[in-house]
Parts: C-alpha cells; structure tokens; sequence
C-alpha cells in the first residue's frame, strides 16, 4: 500500500533513495535545518553534506510506511533497511513545509 505524500516529500525520499541528489537543494528553505542521530545540519550546503556522506557510508532504502499531521507538522513512519547497524529500523521524520520546500526535518527512532 502506497500513501500520498506532499510532492516534496515524496522528492525528499526518492532522492534518499539515490535518486537525483542534483535535486536535493531544490527540497529545502535557503535556512532550512536536519536533525538526525543528535546532530543539527543548518542549510542546504550542510544538508547536501549530510546526504551525501550517508549514501557513501551505506547502502539502504527508506519505504514511507505512514503519515499524519501533527499541528503545522506533517509526521512520516518510514522503514530504513540497508547494510548498516540495526537494520532494518523504522523512523519517525517530522517535516515542517514552508512555500513548497521542507524548512525543518527531524528524523528519529
């Protein structure tokens, strides 16, 4: 079962998936920031930083599983498996949008 995802989340998630990193600028606010395994990645410069050194670490593939809003936020259950520690585990991405680009992420377990 598929669900339906804002556009640029749904982006967000193919380019997770190696598909067409050129593309992840085009997901995030100028100022936007990533949380994920207790570090803070403030703009898209960090951002694509970020993503890349996750890709050349490991192989993997998020699967969104479900979603629901949660206030101003949109929250997104996705299973992660691939060839690092752990696999396969699900994580809980909360995206704040702002003008069709994702202005906050925040991935945890």
């Amino acid at each position: 079962m598929s669900i339906v995802l804002p556009d640029v989340v749904q982006t967000y998630f193919e380019i997770s998936n190696g598909q067409g990193m050129a593309r992840l600028a085009e997901c995030f606010c100028a100022d936007a920031t990533v949380s994920d395994e207790n570090q803070t990645h403030e703009g898209v410069a960090a951002i694509i930083e970020w993503q890349h050194a996750a890709r050349q670490a490991y192989t993997y593939v998020a699967v969104p599983l479900s979603s629901r809003q949660e206030g101003d936020a949109l929250m997104v259950k996705a299973r992660l498996t691939g060839n690092f520690p752990g696999s396969p585990v699900e994580l809980n991405h909360r995206f704040a949008l702002a003008d069709g680009r994702i202005k906050a992420l925040e991935i945890t377990v």
